[in-house]
């Protein structure tokens, strides 16, 4: 383990600094109450006598303060030690590499990130990670397993000005990160668009045989993908699915969507 050996303290230094600073708290305790100052001055004792007491104070002290740490020292390693064997030896492997100080106070937070989970020690915070792998969905079964909804927005068309919500879905089918919008329009343009406001992809309300859902997809996206797609939500709906993909339009200044 990290722990800080033992070190003899160095014993307390008497200066010129320390003594000055002692006759002038012994003065404003005289000036402080002018009319008791000769009272007050009688009780006060010589710089000498307090460095001797210093003297001998500063070495009770440090002999605490190295129990004190002992203590501390022992209890974080009764917590190392009733970890699970695996566990502990990681801990102890991300201990030895870790920016904290090697004392007592850290390596008790230390183990406390640990069990609290903020402090994963699989992948500790001050080690470079390599990014990790996009998420990709090979041969999906259903459309709910290819892309999950990542949001909605309230559009508005037709004559009517009817409100309906257009959904948006992402996913990875292996060739890049896709972008679906989803709506719904009816078949008769004339009638406007309409949808209604509890409609899912999954688990539509909308099963008029006038309706058609329409996805546009974004992203790099083969043929096969396309009709894998359409395939996919075709299965999850009993009204005409449709699915296009959006060619960005290069122009002079860059590629607009």
């Amino acid at each position: 383990m990290r722990f800080r050996p033992g070190h003899r303290p160095e014993p307390y230094r008497d200066t010129s600094r320390k003594r000055a600073a002692f006759h002038r708290k012994q003065r404003l305790e005289r000036e402080a109450l002018p009319l008791f100052a000769d009272d007050i001055a009688a009780t006060q004792h010589s710089v000498d006598e307090e460095m001797a007491r210093r003297t001998i104070w500063w070495d009770e002290y440090e002999r605490d303060r190295r129990n004190q740490r002992a203590a501390w020292w022992r209890k974080g390693r009764a917590r190392l030690f009733a970890l699970p064997d695996p566990l502990r030896a990681r801990v102890r492997e991300i201990w030895r590499t870790c920016p904290y100080p090697a004392d007592p106070a850290s390596f008790a937070d230390f183990l406390h990130q640990i069990a609290i989970g903020k402090l994963d020690p699989e992948r500790p915070p001050w080690v470079f990670h390599q990014a990790r792998s996009a998420r990709i969905t090979r041969n999906p079964s259903s459309f709910h397993d290819a892309f999950r909804q990542i949001g909605k927005r309230r559009i508005a068309g037709g004559p009517n000005r009817a409100d309906s919500d257009e959904r948006l879905f992402c996913g990875n089918l292996g060739s890049g990160i896709l972008f679906l919008s989803e709506r719904v329009h009816p078949i008769d343009r004339s009638a406007g668009f309409y949808a209604a406001s509890d409609h899912r992809l999954r688990d539509s309300h909308l099963r008029h045989a006038d309706h058609r859902v329409e996805i546009e997809v974004r992203g790099e996206c083969s043929d096969a993908d396309v009709a894998l797609i359409e395939r996919l939500a075709q299965a999850a709906e009993t009204r005409p699915v449709t699915v296009q993909r959006i060619v960005p339009v290069r122009m002079a200044g860059g590629v607009q969507p």
